[in-house]
Formats: C-alpha cells, structure tokens, sequence
C-alpha cells in the first residue's frame, strides 16, 4: 500500500550529507511506489514562534504568515516523516528545530506517523549523533501514535558530499524502500 512520505532535509547545504542520504531515502520510496515530497527547510521562509498562543484561541491558525501553514498540513496528511539534521554542537540545526516548534499551533492533529531519523556529523562520535537523534525524537514523543522505525547514525563526513561512496548511502536507500 502506497504511504504519503514527508522528508525533512534540515540541513542548510544543499547537497550536504543529510540532504544527501534524504535523496537516497526517496529514491528508494518511491520504487516501492509511495508518494513523497522532499522539503528543504532552509529554502522556506518559516519564523519563530513568538509563544504568544494566537493559535490556540483561533483554530490553531498562527498568527505568523509565512510558509509553515502549508508545512505543518503537510505534515498532518503524512503517514511517514523523515527528519534529517547535520549535528551542530550536539543538537539539530536550527532550521529544522525552528520548524517542529511552529508545529505547535495544530501539534494535536499530528497523529498515527511512523518516524525515520538520519543524522550526520563531521565528528565521528555516537554521542553528538544520539543527542541528534534524542531531539529528533523529542518531537515524535509529543505525537499520539507516533512510531520509530529507522534511524541512521553518520559520522565521519564534513565537506559537501563525503558521504557519497560510504556504506550510509545504501542504508538510507533501503531504508526508503522499506516503508
């Protein structure tokens, strides 16, 4: 059965490693036939939330007007989600942590997703990659329903596409066509 398929590329390279293992992860997706949409997230205009809750008193529509409404839809029609960061001082780019908090303002109707995580790093440490992954995660505790079923741990790689003859290639590839 075909799955709408939503990738976060968090990373403000293009063609950076996570942006990289994000193309491989939907190359593989869409040979086992799923529908999937790549965002790159430093290419969209999205501010902070302001924590002033407009939303919670207005239907969950933010008082911001930027192009989050169209993402967190997205998000909420999902079935899969991909979250993709580089590791900047242990933690995921900001890009990507700015996204998921606007996603306050309709969180509850984000349900029933399953959740990959990919993480890159140039320090080749499981620490700084896990304290990725651990924030990736946070956001997907906060899901009702929501359900891990891959993550890659790549470390080792700084300079735009280092990562492209390694062994992590082929992991997000298959792991894309095993949704």
């Amino acid at each position: 059965m075909s799955k709408k398929v939503l990738i976060l590329s968090g990373s403000p390279r293009k063609g950076g490693n996570s942006d990289l293992l994000c193309d491989q992860f939907m190359k593989g997706a869409l040979e086992t036939g799923n529908q999937v949409e790549k965002i790159r997230v430093s290419e969209k205009k999205i501010d902070y939330c302001k924590a002033c809750y407009y939303c919670s008193s207005h239907g969950g529509e933010c008082v911001i007007k930027d192009d989050m409404a169209e993402i967190v839809q997205k998000i909420i029609d999902a079935d899969v989600i991909v979250l993709a960061s580089p590791v900047y001082f242990y933690s995921i780019a900001a890009q990507l942590k700015t996204l998921i908090d606007r996603t306050v303002c309709r969180w509850t109707e984000i349900k029933n997703k399953e959740f990959y995580y990919i993480a890159t790093a140039a320090e080749n440490s499981k620490t700084a990659l896990e304290c990725t992954i651990q924030c990736m995660r946070g956001f997907a505790d906060c899901v009702t329903g929501a359900k891990e079923k891959g993550s890659i741990y790549a470390g080792g790689f700084s300079d735009v596409g280092d990562i492209e003859n390694s062994e992590y290639i082929k992991k997000s590839y298959q792991m894309g066509k095993n949704v």
